[in-house]
């Protein structure tokens, strides 16, 4: 039977491990293997015992819910799986964090895949405390528990399950959720964990024209670290050539704002679906340019008006 973490008070468990530890000194200088390991085993239990009693709060009294309170106080930052070994007190700290993301709706991102939103530029290196970027690092993005992610999850899994290429898994997904904003982890996942994953997103915005959104491209007030698909629409052609860093200095500069109606990402709602495009002022086919000077922001609703007006 698996042995669990004893809590009890931090000191005495300090002064436990100094009499445990000083009496090591006598079996180091046997010739007996096994008696050594024997003799540590006390002192490995003592120190996983520390670990988990270095959190006493009663609202945390499983693994899994030190690892929560640990991650939740230190969000945005990258915690070492090591540091999640010791507060949690158990070998298999890895799968409660799991548990956590999957079934409980934590927004908990792995260091390889906050590395590879970096890369692509969905990340800003300024919205993160990042030190290294390691496979068994994560970190806390969002404090909100996000209640739809168990069957975000469960539909991930279906879709991962198919012999699609990546970008056609990823962007069924991404369709399955229209509208709602969806966790890069998860669409990691979707990929089968392939690298390529962010690279593929970006395609699917600017050369697929797919309205894919990020908090740093488009969508300020979504969660770092999250995706959303705004609509089922493909973008002309030619406005999928527009360049992602021009893409973001034309957004930015209009503050993330319709410059006909006012409108705003803030005011998105089911019943008036609407996002934001970049708008020609000299057509492409007249030979206006993809830079930030003929460029201006516009909500859906607005930009086809003005299509249409250009059409009378």
């Amino acid at each position: 039977m698996v042995r669990r973490s004893q809590r009890k008070d931090p000191e005495s468990l300090r002064k436990a491990l100094i009499v445990l530890l000083t009496n090591f000194e006598a079996e180091l200088k046997r010739d007996d293997l096994r008696g050594k390991v024997v003799a540590l085993v006390p002192a490995h239990h003592g120190l996983r015992d520390l670990g988990s009693s270095l959190i006493l709060d009663e609202a945390a009294p499983s693994a899994r819910d030190r690892i929560l309170l640990y991650l939740t106080k230190y969000p945005r930052q990258m915690i070492a799986g090591d540091e999640l070994m010791v507060i949690s007190g158990i070998g298999e700290w890895a799968r409660r964090v799991r548990e956590l993301r999957v079934e409980h709706g934590w927004s908990i991102a792995s260091g390889v895949a906050i590395k590879e939103m970096l890369e692509q530029g969905e990340l800003k290196p300024e919205d993160l405390a990042a030190g290294k970027l390691d496979t068994n690092d994560y970190m806390l993005l969002d404090e909100r528990q996000d209640r739809d992610a168990a069957f975000r999850w469960n539909t991930a899994n279906d879709i991962r399950k198919t012999k699609a290429s990546v970008q056609d898994k990823i962007l069924e997904f991404l369709k399955a959720n229209v509208g709602k904003p969806v966790t890069g982890e998860e669409l990691r996942y979707v990929a089968n964990d392939k690298t390529e994953w962010a690279r593929r997103v970006r395609e699917l915005r600017t050369e697929e024209g797919w309205a894919v959104a990020t908090r740093n491209m488009g969508r300020p007030e979504l969660p770092i670290g999250t995706y959303i698909l705004e609509d089922l629409h493909q973008a002309p052609p030619h406005d999928r050539r527009i360049p992602d860093d021009v893409r973001r200095a034309v957004l930015r500069r209009d503050g993330y704002t319709c410059l006909h109606c006012g409108w705003t990402p803030s005011e998105w709602n089911k019943a008036d679906p609407r996002h934001l495009e970049l708008h020609h002022k000299v057509q492409h086919a007249h030979g206006g340019k993809n830079d930030e000077e003929n460029l201006i922001t516009l909500c859906t609703v607005c930009h086809d008006v003005v299509h249409r007006d250009e059409k009378v």
